[in-house]
This record gives structure tokens, sequence and C-alpha cells, in this order.
């Protein structure tokens, strides 16, 4: 008499409930981004020399950060996840996103896509976001981004930290949310003007 193939009958046996087994949270019914207070509005092309174009190059960030989770600090080394809220993209991708709009309304400078390695602006903006979400006990969000600008031909490099802070009434993911937004707009407008005209 021949064995069962111990092997496929657990796998058989196990089929069933492949479709009850989830091994990732559920995803929330929206996902949160971020947009710009005054949006680039269509109209003509923007024409700008190397020399006035700004490379804003990918953001890193602290690995807190490195999720698509909605960052809650509970005091200066506790940190945890916000319930119910998560990111379109990681905050980094979203907020360089927002900068690179955000310099191109306030300064008329055109920004490339950094994948467009043939363009090789003068200006060169990088930096890291060191905050970018929920102050537990403060009861605020706050969005820190620590700058820096390099140009060709100058032997200095430009270095700044950003910040901006904005109370929040409750731990709901549409008001954390708003909030970030609002607190990303303001240093993102104050990254714009440091670049300048």
């Amino acid at each position: 008499m021949q064995k069962p193939n111990l092997a496929l009958l657990a796998v058989a046996a196990a089929l069933p409930l492949a479709g009850c087994i989830s091994f990732s949270p559920k995803p929330p019914p929206r996902l949160m981004s971020l947009s710009a207070t005054t949006p680039l509005a269509p109209g003509p092309a923007i024409t700008a020399a190397d020399s006035r174009a700004v490379a804003v190059a990918p953001f890193s960030a602290i690995p807190q950060l490195g999720t698509q989770r909605v960052l809650v600090t509970d005091g200066p080394t506790a940190v945890a996840y916000l319930k119910g809220g998560l990111w379109a993209s990681q905050p980094s991708n979203l907020f360089r996103s927002l900068v690179a709009e955000t310099i191109t309304v306030r300064t008329g400078r055109v920004v490339p896509d950094p994948r467009l390695l043939a363009i090789q602006p003068d200006t060169r903006l990088s930096g890291q976001l060191s905050a970018f979400g929920l102050d537990g006990p403060g009861q605020a969000v706050v969005v820190t981004f620590d700058g820096t600008i390099a140009r060709t031909g100058s032997d200095s490099i430009q270095s700044r930290r950003f910040s901006a802070r904005v109370p929040v009434a409750s731990e709901q993911p549409d008001v954390v949310a708003s909030a970030l937004n609002q607190a990303a707009n303001q240093v993102a407008g104050e990254v714009a003007d440091w670049i300048g005209r």
C-alpha cells in the first residue's frame, strides 16, 4: 500500500484557509497625502537657463519615517504610529514633491524631474526630514527639515533647519493630516524663500 504524501496533504488542507488569513493590516478607506496651498496653475511654459533652475534631490528621512504610517512621538524616546492613518507614499517623497512645486510657484524657477540626469542645474537642494508627525503630549503636529544648498562654482555649502508646529484638536487621522499639510506648506514656503529668485 502506497503511503500518502504528507507534504501534499498539508498544502491541500491549507488551501481552504488561504482566503481567510491576512498577514498585513487592512488599509484605511482613504490614504493621506500633501497638497500645495498655492498649486502650480496650468499655463504657458516656464523657461529658465540651467543657472536659474533648481535640482531638488530625493530627501532622506530618519528611520522612524521610513514607512507610510503616521509617526506619533510620546516624549524624547518613545514612538508609535497613528491608528487608521496611512500616507499614499513615504513622507519624504510627498514632502519632496511639495517643496519642488512650491519652489516653482514662489520663485518662478524650473525644478526638473530628478530622473532627467542630462539636466544638471547649478543650484542643488538636498536634505533630511527629521520630524513629520504628531507630538502626542504636545497635541500638535511637527514638521522639521534640514536643508542643504550647493551651487556650482562655489566652494561653500549652506545648511539650515526649518520647523513648523500646528496644534491639533484631536488625534483623528483627517485632523492630523490637515495639520501636517499646513505645517509642511509652511516649511516648503520657507525653503523656497531661502533659495530665492
